[in-house]
């Protein structure tokens, strides 16, 4: 008997179920749903909380208070504090009608784009992977852009950025068809399209609202060269025969020096090894980068324009190299 009183001494929320349908807990804050739920007997009877009684908490009564006060879990106040013990919310900012505010951290973004010379202009490629995070959410973004028929733009970074800088080429484009005819060649070649883009990242970055991407400008020159450079979101600019950005930097730039160290091992390669180079780059990207695929973008540029395909596909690949890789996984050495 004696131990049967400990027991519903101790156990308070059995002690409450017994009292019947008015039983209330000392704090109101824990019952928000018991108007609702629980005003009857048998509703009380068959809540788990009052079949199955809980010990006491370890934690103090008045840290329990303060949880019961400041959290609440009910899914239409997820992400802001409560109403009625901070105030009303004010979703003011949220109004359509504001000014449009541009992301300063990056959520979808594209991975490598690789570029690299040979003696009659230049091959680009890019996958046409966007990744949420590290989620391959969008597998049909093209992030090589054709300008004035002599130049390509490879985006690697934040795709809505990749999109701003898009139509804003696109506005350039245009404005540059009606201010020449049609036997003047185009002011914004490569090189000058590369130090106009490079003006306006730096500037973006002055203004503490940088663009975030790095960009690779490919194409000819004044004299008509191959010309090939980067720019990134800082504004800084680096030119070489062969450039790549994002994990491409690590792993498909090894590959492409073999080939091409300099600007003299560049204008002897030709385009038909120079585009088997960048395939192979593009397959090792694949191997080891997560955030790549195998569908990928190339542009062959010359002096006879620009030749652009969007939906290769990788081909020959093997992957008999995983054999020889240990320590992942279960694999025993």
């Amino acid at each position: 008997a004696q131990q049967a009183s400990t027991t519903s001494s101790t156990w308070q929320p059995a002690a409450e179920a017994s009292t019947g349908r008015e039983a209330k807990h000392s704090n109101p804050q824990l019952h928000l749903h018991t108007d609702d739920h629980h005003q009857t007997s048998c509703h009380r009877s068959l809540h788990p909380r009052y079949r199955h009684p809980l010990p006491p908490s370890p934690l103090p009564s008045f840290f329990n208070q303060i949880l019961s006060i400041i959290m609440d879990h009910r899914p239409q106040a997820w992400g802001r504090p409560r109403d009625d013990v901070y105030g009303a919310y004010n979703a003011s900012y949220m109004n359509p009608n504001g000014p449009n505010q541009a992301t300063q951290a990056p959520i979808v973004t594209g991975t490598s784009v690789i570029a690299i010379k040979f003696n009659e202009g230049v091959v680009i490629a890019a996958d046409n992977l966007a990744s949420y995070g590290s989620l391959a959410r969008f597998t049909d973004v093209k992030r090589l852009r054709k300008f004035a028929d002599s130049t390509v733009v490879g985006f690697g970074g934040d795709v809505s950025d990749m999109q701003f800088l898009d139509r804003h080429l696109q506005s350039l484009d245009i404005e540059e068809s009606y201010d020449l005819s049609t036997d003047q060649p185009p002011r914004l070649n490569a090189a000058n399209l590369h130090k106009y883009l490079s003006k306006l990242m730096y500037k973006r970055r002055s203004d503490f609202d940088p663009l975030w991407n790095h960009l690779l400008v490919a194409g000819l020159d004044d004299a008509g060269k191959p010309f090939l450079a980067a720019a990134d979101l800082l504004g800084t600019t680096f030119t070489s025969p062969s450039l790549a950005t994002g994990f491409g930097s690590a792993l498909a730039q090894p590959i492409m020096r073999r080939y091409v160290p300099d600007e003299e091992a560049a204008a002897k390669l030709t385009k038909e090894k120079a585009t088997e180079v960048i395939k192979e780059c593009m397959k090792v990207l694949f191997y080891r980068d997560a955030r790549s695929l195998d569908s990928y973008s190339i542009a062959i540029v010359t002096k006879d324009g620009v030749d652009l395909k969007e939906n290769e596909k990788l081909e020959k690949q093997s992957w008999k190299f995983a054999e020889r890789i240990r320590g992942y996984g279960t694999q025993v050495v």
